[in-house]
């Protein structure tokens, strides 16, 4: 993973860290359930962005580098694994 993916993801996780803690809070002090979703649905996206920085920056170094080095079983292990994990994230 490139060095400024590993800052980028790391500083949104520490914000998404932040948010989880948060809606502990929320459910402590009895907040308003919508309220809570609401804030649920947000640190969703946020790990969802995460997620694709993450997958774009596997995509643009570990399968090209694979295409790249013109080694056939590593080119078919790295599209398996992106597949693999693609039908999880869609699932």
């Amino acid at each position: 993973m490139q060095c400024c993916t590993k800052t980028s993801c790391g500083k949104r996780l520490n914000r998404i860290e932040g948010q989880v803690r948060g809606i502990a809070r929320m459910l402590e002090e009895d907040r308003y359930c919508i309220d809570v979703v609401t804030q649920i649905s947000a640190v969703r996206a946020a790990l969802k962005r995460v997620e694709e920085e993450i997958l774009k920056d596997h995509v643009g170094h570990c399968v090209e580098n694979a295409i790249q080095s013109g080694n056939k079983d590593e080119q078919r292990q790295k599209v398996a694994e992106l597949v693999d994990v693609l039908g999880r994230v869609r699932g």
